[in-house]
């Protein structure tokens, strides 16, 4: 099926209210993580084949402080926010779906303390391995061809555009070698089905597998396409970034920026969800429509359960 054919779906999928990011999400392992504006719920099938959820109030540094909730300050606290939550939320489903149960025996202090490194320790190792798949390596790649091509050493935009294709070849190639894995399969099908049911609460029709099933895969605020737009955008903002000669002097200034660059593309998200409509629009959001091929699948009904499990219990806090 064309790509046409699933942005049309998407456009027809408007509800008559423009919708501010009232539900998001994110795949867990063997489960589905839902964000609605004031909780935070995961649902995770367990080897039984029982369904465990986990629900909880939670506000954002945005709601909690008013400054916060300004253009480009606002998407650089959500991003560090939503690592916090998701890393933790891979923690929970990975001890679900083992039929760990960490909260059924009492804590020791030493326990809490050991489950604190281990969140912050997989964390860092989370950050660490990015920064160098997209910062180090592909700026020391286009460093090397810089002093090899006259070309490419007198055109600086030249150098960001290749920096900037660079990274995301790099993406592409690390997405499909995962996709090769049994597990991110699996978790690649919870993401299709964490799309189909939030399209399916977006319709505006009874949240059932059946049809949440007829829904697209491709949504307009995945995190694919922030990813995207990131690669994007950071090619424009370092254009305008002056050059060191000193790699590592390159590598820190570049660094210094993104959280600008994280900013602007959350904004550019925000806007390309709200007024997905008119051409202009389309050709804003296909590029990201593109990307999520690789990061998601197609879900059966139980995986849809699942999702739609997640995806109510958020709602069902809301009315509280």
């Amino acid at each position: 099926m064309q790509i046409q054919h699933y942005l049309n779906l998407i456009l027809s999928a408007q509800p008559e209210t423009k919708i501010d990011f009232a539900v998001g999400g994110q795949a867990v392992i063997e489960g589905v993580m839902m964000r609605s504006p004031s909780s935070v719920t995961i649902a995770v099938r367990k080897s039984d084949g029982s369904i465990k959820i986990r629900k909880k109030h939670y506000r954002t540094l945005t709601q909690k402080y008013s400054w916060l909730n300004v253009p480009i300050v606002r998407g650089v606290v959500n991003l560090f926010e939503m690592m916090i939550i998701g890393t933790e939320a891979i923690n929970y489903s990975a001890a679900e779906s083992l039929d760990e149960d960490p909260k059924e025996e009492k804590q020791t202090a030493l326990k809490r303390a050991l489950e604190l490194t281990m969140f912050v320790t997989s964390f860092a190792i989370a950050i660490g391995i990015s920064l160098f798949l997209f910062k180090v390596l592909p700026l020391w790649i286009t460093t090397f061809i810089d002093g090899k091509i006259p070309a490419v050493h007198e055109n600086f935009v030249l150098f960001n555009v290749i920096d900037g294709i660079l990274k995301m070849l790099i993406f592409m190639t690390y997405i499909s070698l995962l996709a090769l894995m049994k597990d991110f399969q699996r978790i690649f099908e919870y993401h299709g089905a964490e799309h189909k049911a939030i399209f399916n609460y977006e319709k505006k029709i009874p949240l059932t597998p059946e049809n949440s099933q007829k829904q697209s895969r491709f949504h307009p605020r995945c995190g694919t396409s922030f990813i995207l737009i990131v690669f994007v955008i950071s090619i424009i903002v370092y254009s305008f970034v002056p050059k060191q000669e000193i790699f590592w002097h390159n590598l820190v200034l570049r660094l210094g920026f993104l959280p600008i660059i994280a900013g602007v593309s959350y904004e550019y998200l925000k806007y390309t969800a709200k007024y997905a409509t008119g051409r202009f629009s389309r050709a804003l959001v296909t590029p990201g429509l593109w990307f999520q091929r690789l990061t998601t699948r197609e879900p059966n009904n139980e995986q849809l359960e699942v999702s739609i499990a997640s995806l109510k219990a958020a709602l069902d806090m809301e009315k509280k």
